[in-house]
């Protein structure tokens, strides 16, 4: 029996102010009060408690539509949901112990890096900080180790997939696009344009030489972007018809004359909000499909297939323009970094994108030298206090005393315990300063890219308050670099200041500020 596995990305960036800690009213989502209450209504809700209709359009059943996909949301996003609306988050978690139960001990959840980050784009601390507090996060909420981690926007490199070998995760999913050559039977093979047979796992080996290796999978790209792009959505037989006549090919998107073997494997993924909020009825299309009509399919996650058909071939992956490939950049990582042309609009560029990276790199460096020194005379090791974190920002009720007692050189003063959790949070915002959607879309004041500006002015706030010195001026010259396509807007500057900055103020509307951009 052919194999199906569908997964879905659900992720929002983090939107909460970063004083308050609450969302601000954004006018674009109405008639909800922000993003997130709209897409969970239209998305996150709906797939929890999907609907089978009959053909009288009575409702026959509610499924969890999560309990039959390969599934992962961000660690602030269910945060988010965890507080905001607890019988979604709660059917989350079941979905994935039923899973579990019928899938031979693998649940559909899979982890996610933690800010979404661009991985190939971080440094080496921050790289592995994303990792293990999105590892971290899983543990907490689904109550096991991840088996697979989703890399953000798929962005990938040699260096990002060592790291997940050693921190023993089993599998990770791919675009095609992102494969360089394969070998069979120890002959290497190239692949010719995103041709890689999609119907199998492959096995990526790390580079240090000790065997450690990780599984990859490709999803097939063909039908992926006709479910995210091409209204497939509307009919689920013809959605099941278009997966029958792919698997029946054997290749799934290989290219001509390339050998198929063991189980026919058809895969994919997309974004999961496709299933609502991009598509109404998604979510209804999603839950008939794989509860009426793909009946000749064993659906199935990614670990539990590997279990009975186990990577054979080696496969090496692109190196890419900028460091790193991904599945929404042609470009490589372009989109996170330059002017690359995704995402343009007539008479628009991206320019902008170089020198709010540049900033924010900047900005991120000059906190983590004064980690560094302040830091190291408080903690045993700063990047590890750093890396354990996470398990006070997923409990607020755990005593930040306790968990100081283990990483510091000796008995703190209240003075320097404040010192230390604020160099903390200083990370902690710093880390989140580098959220893909900030440089995602078309034009700098967007209401992503004012986000991660927040986390800056936060960065530049706490430092403040240490006495650092502040590294404010510089980081607004370089900002000053970062021009608007809206020419009474301004630059990067303008919106900090006006923009910005005025969130600081707990009783500040900062829908009234927004305002000026609309």
């Amino acid at each position: 029996m052919n194999a199906l596995i569908i997964h879905g990305h659900f992720y929002q960036p983090p939107r909460e102010n970063p004083w308050t800690g609450i969302i601000n009213p954004q006018p674009g989502a109405r008639p909800y009060h922000d993003w997130n209450e709209r897409i969970h209504d239209e998305c996150y809700g709906p797939n929890a408690f999907a609907h089978i209709v009959g053909p009288h359009g009575t409702i026959q059943r509610t499924v969890n539509n999560y309990a039959r996909i390969s599934f992962n949301f961000g660690p602030t996003l269910l945060s988010w949901l965890e507080g905001h609306h607890p019988r979604t988050y709660q059917r989350i978690l079941v979905a994935d112990k039923e899973s579990a139960s019928n899938r031979g001990g693998h649940g559909n959840a899979i982890a996610q890096a933690y800010g979404h980050a661009i991985l190939p784009l971080c440094n080496e601390h921050d790289r592995l900080t994303q990792v293990l507090w999105g590892m971290a996060d899983f543990r907490y909420r689904f109550g096991r180790d991840p088996e697979s981690l989703w890399l953000p926007e798929t962005a990938c490199n040699n260096e990002v997939l060592d790291l997940l070998i050693e921190q023993g995760l089993r599998f990770v999913i791919l675009a095609p696009s992102q494969a360089e050559r394969y070998r069979q039977a120890g002959q290497w093979h190239a692949i010719v344009d995103s041709g890689i047979d999609t119907t199998r796992a492959y096995r990526y080996v790390h580079r240090d030489g000790s065997g450690r290796s990780i599984a990859v999978f490709f999803y097939h790209g063909a039908i992926a972007r006709a479910i995210a792009f091409e209204g497939v959505l509307s009919s689920s037989r013809s959605l099941v018809n278009m997966f029958m006549q792919a698997a029946q090919l054997g290749l799934a998107g290989s290219s001509a004359g390339q050998p198929g073997w063991g189980a026919s494997l058809m895969n994919v993924a997309t974004d999961g909000e496709t299933y609502g909020h991009h598509f109404k009825f998604g979510d209804l299309c999603l839950a008939h499909a794989l509860e009426v009509e793909a009946q000749d399919f064993w659906i199935t996650n990614y670990a539990q297939f590997l279990d009975h058909y186990p990577p054979e071939c080696e496969v090496e992956i692109k190196e890419g323009l900028d460091g790193g490939t991904s599945w929404s950049c042609a470009h490589g990582v372009g989109r996170w970094i330059r002017d690359c042309g995704c995402s343009g609009e007539t008479g628009w560029n991206q320019k902008w994108r170089d020198p709010l990276r540049v900033a924010l790199n900047f900005l991120r460096d000059a906190a983590a030298r004064h980690f560094e020194t302040l830091g190291g005379d408080l903690f045993v090791d700063p990047w590890a206090a750093r890396n354990g974190y996470i398990q006070v920002i997923l409990d607020q009720s755990r005593s930040r005393a306790e968990f100081l007692s283990h990483h510091v050189k000796q008995p703190l003063s209240p003075v320097d315990e404040v010192r230390a959790l604020t160099l903390l949070e200083i990370q902690r915002n710093s880390l989140l300063m580098f959220t893909s959607c900030g440089w995602f879309f078309s034009e700098i004041s967007g209401i992503e890219t004012i986000q991660i500006m927040k986390y800056a002015a936060r960065v530049i706030e706490l430092m403040d308050e240490l006495g650092l010195p502040s590294p404010r001026h510089q980081f607004l010259e370089i900002l000053a670099e970062a021009k608007s396509n809206i020419e009474r807007i301004g630059t990067g500057v303008d919106i900090f200041l006006n923009c910005v900055e005025p969130s600081a103020s707990l009783t500040h509307n900062i829908s009234d500020a927004e305002a000026r951009l609309s």
